[in-house]
């Protein structure tokens, strides 16, 4: 069971907006990485060890065909007569990249060993494996799922209610809208 599937409205967004800036990255200078605190190597795969209970791979398992697909897009529109060779070269720049989606988990990794010490990190291994953490495991992205989904109806809800109250201020000044 993919365990973040739930997540993955929420990471689609932030993947949508990083794949978008792609192209156009490509052609200037990029910041560096952020800086994250060194932690231990323990705390690091107990780090890893909760990512991969919690399968959060399955958020950025597609990140490098993704951009690949999104750069080879971008170019096809300034270049359009190179289709070919752009379909050709994005096969081969998918070779050479394969298994980069790697660094993603490294880096969550470090930004979890970062946040909580190693004692706590190992709590949380061991939590996750009793019987609640086990369920939490499970029945989190669908609580996740359900809140997000909540939060939608409501945002609409209350998008009509509060277009209702602008209108009926605007009548109040005369002017129907």
């Amino acid at each position: 069971m993919k365990r973040f599937s739930g997540l993955l409205s929420a990471a689609a967004l932030a993947a949508g907006l990083a794949l978008a800036a792609a192209p156009a990255m490509a052609q200037q200078q990029l910041p560096p990485m952020p800086k994250v605190k060194q932690s231990t190597p323990a705390a690091i795969a107990a780090a890893k060890e909760i990512l991969t209970m919690k399968n959060v791979a399955v958020m950025y398992s597609g990140a490098v065909p993704g951009i690949i697909e999104k750069t080879k897009t971008g170019l096809l529109q300034q270049y359009l007569n190179y289709q070919k060779d752009l379909d050709e070269v994005a096969v081969i720049v998918a070779k050479q990249f394969a298994g980069s989606e790697k660094e993603i988990g490294d880096g969550m990794a470090q930004i979890y060993a970062a946040e909580f010490t190693e004692q706590e990190l190992k709590d949380l291994v061991t939590f996750y494996k009793t019987p609640l953490g086990q369920k939490l495991l499970t029945a989190e992205p669908t609580a996740i799922n359900g809140s997000l989904q909540y939060m939608q109806q409501w945002a609409q809800q209350f998008g009509v209610i509060v277009n209702g109250q602008f209108k009926a201020e605007m009548k109040k000044r005369g002017k129907d809208i």
